[in-house]
């Protein structure tokens, strides 16, 4: 009647290990490193970012991209197979970044500024095969998000929060982009896609990070931008089921079985799928259960906010 043993794991790397790398499907730290810095690039393949995508966009100035280019080629090149983000379509730069990915083993690409269809589909022409995740950064690409989402070539939906409260006037207050995330969440729910990424949290504060992370989850999204490396553990753990998720759901399985295992009720499965998906994500992320539950009471059903 329900299956626990649908994700595959590779049992010999640990995804709780620095530098370990996330299927970009299930993917929580999106880290964006600067492609001028070269750097930082091995630092940052070092860390606790599921992701790391190095940035050739916003973070290098036009007189600086050539030489962020070059320090891409040079760091796939060695191996790696890290994301990038390219400049957005229409601009002077994004032919050049796609025709430096096409001959490199880029394991996908971040699309700034995506406004339209045509953004997505002719830059998938150039770089066929290589997954594609949409960055809606405006309030003309947020009207046209559902298009978007269901484009063939789009791997995943991302929100540029900075650029779009540039472009609405918004403020960076939860309620005031809540119109915004929900859109984002619903339009990659509809078009089948894994859950949106949000975007940044600026500034050092260990709270405000974990708090915006929670405001992600709230929202149904299921990964976030990280703009440092010590970000990524606090995003990591704030995407991932809880100890209290887990322990929820291995309860309600327990307490199914010694009621015989059959459907009692018209809440039985959609708790199954919810139990099974927390499970499931947890052993993909290489969370250990503790053996020892000190919670003496039941556990209540947490909200399914996790999805592929």
């Amino acid at each position: 009647m329900y299956d626990q043993t649908t994700v595959s794991v590779d049992s010999s790397a640990d995804p709780q290990e620095a530098g370990h790398r996330i299927d970009p499907v299930l993917a929580r730290s999106w880290l964006l490193v600067n492609g001028a810095q070269y750097d930082k690039f091995a630092p940052a393949a070092r860390s606790r970012a599921d992701i790391v995508v190095l940035d050739i966009e916003d973070a290098v100035a036009p007189k600086g991209k050539e030489a962020a280019r070059e320090n891409v080629v040079r760091w796939l090149a060695e191996g790696n197979s890290d994301w990038v983000r390219v400049n957005g379509f229409g601009t002077q730069f994004w032919a050049d970044d796609l025709a430096m990915l096409s001959k490199t083993s880029v394991g996908g690409v971040m699309l700034a500024m995506v406004e339209s269809v045509d953004h997505v589909v002719e830059t998938a022409k150039l770089l066929p095969d290589v997954p594609i995740v949409a960055l809606v950064e405006t309030a003309r690409g947020l009207e046209r998000i559902t298009e978007i989402a269901a484009t063939k070539g789009t791997f995943r939906l991302a929100f540029g929060i900075g650029d779009f409260r540039r472009d609405t006037g918004f403020g960076e207050n939860p309620n005031t982009l809540a119109y915004a995330r929900s859109r984002f969440t619903i339009a990659a729910k509809a078009a089948h896609l894994p859950g949106a990424i949000d975007g940044p949290t600026v500034g050092s504060s260990a709270l405000k990070l974990s708090e915006a992370t929670a405001v992600s989850s709230e929202f149904g999204m299921t990964g976030k931008i990280c703009l440092t490396p010590d970000q990524c553990g606090t995003v990591n753990e704030g995407l991932s089921p809880s100890q209290e998720e887990i322990s929820w759901a291995k309860e309600f399985f327990a307490e199914f079985e010694r009621d015989g295992g059959e459907i009692r009720n018209g809440s039985d499965l959609p708790r199954i799928a919810r139990a099974n998906k927390i499970l499931e994500l947890a052993r993909s992320y290489g969370i250990v259960v503790s053996e020892f539950d000190d919670q003496a009471v039941h556990v209540s059903a947490p909200s399914d906010t996790y999805h592929y």
